[in-house]
């Protein structure tokens, strides 16, 4: 990921009316955003989400992640306890806790879409390897790297693993993880986006040329919008937090988003406004100083 300019102030105002609309929900990325590096959840941050929901706003983890993976923010949940997982493939319940997690809504990506996508994107990058990530499941090729905290299910080319009777073939498909271990991840991005057209929504979280394929039109932005659709919340009235190429139009969406101070170019420019980084507790200042706005 590219060096960006340092912050000069710990909070960069939104520029757009929605500022002034009073927040009814707070829609906060992981990895790089509300987590530091070492993947806690600081004191602070965790008494600004008390804060917030005692405010009566409620909080959205809003994340690239599997479900298994929310152990990292399970015992910081508060009222609904809901998170948009694999970048708007799936809402999860945490309120189970570690391990029972209930999906409440899955927007999969079709096996017949998922393997078009395969078959142009190993075309226009050759030496690409690729990952399945279903509801329950996590498969992958023989030569895709360990890049995740667990052991695969499966090995086989994708096009087996996405075989009408591959194993789990009754699960759903949440996305494509696909890594190329010589293109500069901001290349990929755009090669794999013109390559796969609208057959499938391409974008990216990591540093490195990992790319995550869902289904067409299913974003953090789109599922996030569906949910608060249901609440009667408006776009206005929430608030947003991110640093990765995945959370852009999640920030463009929403009334009022924030760049962490260590986010991707792209990301900078979507947002409204800018936080310090996430390892100063940068979604903390801002939902602090919301919270205070309120009384």
């Amino acid at each position: 990921m590219r060096e960006n300019d340092p912050v000069t102030s710990a909070i960069r105002q939104p520029r757009n009316p929605a500022a002034a609309v009073r927040p009814r929900l707070i829609a906060t990325d992981l990895d790089g955003t509300l987590l530091r590096d070492d993947k806690s959840v600081s004191p602070r941050t965790v008494a600004a989400l008390a804060a917030a929901e005692e405010a009566g706003i409620e909080v959205f983890f809003v994340t690239g992640r599997p479900a298994r993976w929310m152990d990292v923010v399970s015992d910081h949940v508060h009222g609904h306890g809901l998170a948009i997982c694999g970048n708007g493939a799936a809402v999860v319940d945490l309120h189970g806790g570690p391990g029972a997690h209930r999906f409440v809504k899955v927007r999969e990506l079709a096996r017949e879409n998922a393997l078009e996508a395969v078959g142009l994107l190993r075309e226009a990058a050759p030496g690409t390897v690729y990952a399945v990530e279903q509801t329950y499941g996590f498969y992958q090729e023989p030569d895709y790297p360990k890049l995740h905290m667990e052991i695969p299910d499966e090995l086989a080319p994708a096009e087996d693993l996405l075989a009408p009777d591959a194993p789990g073939a009754d699960e759903p498909v949440l996305k494509i993880l696909s890594y190329h271990p010589t293109l500069d991840p901001d290349a990929f991005l755009n090669l794999a986006r013109l390559a796969i057209g609208d057959r499938a929504n391409v974008t990216r979280s990591s540093p490195s040329a990992l790319l995550e394929i869902s289904g067409p039109g299913v974003s953090k932005a789109s599922t996030l919008a569906l949910c608060c659709a249901e609440r009667g919340i408006s776009h206005e009235e929430v608030v947003a937090f991110g640093d990765m190429p995945n959370d852009v139009e999640m920030l463009t969406w929403a009334g009022q988003s924030y760049a962490m101070g260590n986010a991707h170019p792209d990301v900078i420019a979507a947002a409204s406004g800018r936080t310090v980084a996430n390892n100063d507790d940068g979604v903390a200042v801002v939902i602090e100083q919301i919270v205070a706005e309120r009384r």
